[in-house]
């Protein structure tokens, strides 16, 4: 049997957890100074979910409002650290991988390009379908609600409520990617998966509450039914790498 290259002491893994937070906190903010210089249009695109559906009506020129000196100011610095997140994600997963190959074995060392392919395109497309589908019908559903009064939103309010979803919903879409790994160093089954489903559903709503900037249902679901979905991509994942039969045979 293989063994595992690396033996480290408690203390020792928690040097290699410091090393790897600063080396990803130096990437995100190396790319948040890179987006800065684009920030401005990173508004624009970002604030589209809302301005195509804002009533003409409301405001004209169909810009957000403000309410402190500050408040663009700050709200630029969130939208650079957001692109710098992204952009800084293939690096971010990498001191991930670094992170945690020492309690691998040699083989499983060499798995480091899939993960961080993997883990960075999920990344992405999380972050994708929040913008391009969950938040446009959570910015419609609730305009359409406030539709006999005069819509006063703040940056603020808009953008804590965009980073919020983007983010949420990317990190959600990285289930798959853990359940392969797990699967793949035989921790995790699609039995098991099959076996909890019921109280994975309840974790999800809960933590669909928790991401969701509002208490209602109708956004909660927006969140919550992705995430059933990506459950169940992930069975089928567990699956494939661990087959029933092998299942069984261990």
């Amino acid at each position: 049997m293989a063994k595992k290259t690396d033996e480290m002491t408690f203390f020792e893994h928690l040097g290699e957890l410091r090393k790897r937070i600063l080396w990803s906190l130096f990437y995100i903010i190396l790319f948040f100074m890179v987006s800065w210089s684009f920030v401005k249009k990173m508004y624009y695109w970002l604030s589209l979910p809302l301005l195509q559906f804002l009533p003409a009506g409301a405001n004209a020129e169909k810009k957000l409002a403000f309410t402190s000196l500050t408040e663009p100011f700050m709200m630029y610095l969130k939208i650079a650290f957001l692109a710098g997140l992204f952009m800084a994600a293939p690096f971010v997963f990498h001191q991930l991988w670094l992170f945690i190959a020492p309690a691998l074995y040699a083989k499983e060392k060499k798995w480091v390009f899939p993960f961080v392919l993997m883990t960075t395109v999920f990344f992405f497309a999380g972050g994708y379908f929040g913008y391009k589908v969950v938040f446009p019908m959570a910015c419609r559903f609730f305009l359409k609600i406030g539709e006999d009064f005069t819509a006063i939103i703040t940056i603020e309010n808009y953008f804590s409520m965009a980073i919020r979803v983007l983010v949420g919903i990317a990190v959600t879409f990285e289930l798959p990617v853990l359940v392969f790994l797990l699967a793949k160093l035989r921790i995790l089954t699609a039995r098991f998966l099959i076996k909890y489903f019921k109280y994975a559903i309840v974790l999800i709503f809960v933590i669909a509450a928790v991401i969701t900037p509002t208490p209602d249902m109708i956004t909660q679901s927006l969140f919550a039914v992705p995430m059933i979905l990506l459950y169940l991509l992930s069975i089928l994942i567990a699956w494939i790498v661990n087959p029933k039969k092998k299942e069984e045979s261990d």
